[in-house]
């Protein structure tokens, strides 16, 4: 978990904390020094050269914050489909890609699973990790990751082994 979705927790804990009345009050403060903060990364990356600001947007620390305050200089679905080109050399080792579907107004991402993992039982799910890996690092605000077309794969029984159909991608508020 990076140090954005760590200090986004504990401020969570903080406010539950806080007696009911004074919540609001509270939230206001927080909500006035986020816009203070925002404003000065926007300032700075207004002063910055392209140089300057690629290297701000790979930094994880900051990386995060430009995402939190709606500065990144890469959109959401760029972020993702780069992030789905580090993952295509695994399923492509199975004869399988991911196809980027969209992102829905509720900030929910849709991919489909393309091609077939050759019966290979723990692929399927080696690739479902591996592409929450890569897109919750890229895209933090997404909400939640539904996958498509994933080729279901069973155990004894006949059980599937893992659905992929609706996968949550745990994103802090």
């Amino acid at each position: 978990m990076d140090a954005v979705s760590v200090t986004g927790e504990r401020i969570e804990a903080l406010l539950d904390e806080i007696n009911p009345s004074a919540r609001d009050k509270v939230e206001d403060v927080v909500h006035a020094l986020l816009e203070l903060y925002g404003a000065g990364l926007a300032r700075v990356l207004e002063l910055a050269d392209e140089r300057v600001v690629a290297a701000l947007s790979e930094d994880e620390l900051v990386k995060g914050l430009l995402i939190l305050h709606d500065l990144h200089p890469q959109s959401t679905v760029d972020r993702v489909r780069k992030a789905l080109d580090q993952v295509r050399p695994y399923l492509g080792s199975h004869a399988g890609d991911v196809e980027l579907v969209g992102i829905d107004e509720d900030g929910v991402l849709r991919l489909r699973l393309t091609g077939t993992c050759d019966g290979c039982p723990s692929s399927t799910v080696t690739a479902k990790y591996a592409i929450e890996k890569y897109v919750r690092e890229a895209a933090p605000e997404l909400t939640g990751l539904e996958v498509a077309g994933v080729v279901e794969e069973t155990g004894p029984g006949g059980r599937a082994l893992l659905p992929l159909e609706e996968v949550e991608c745990p994103v802090p508020r």
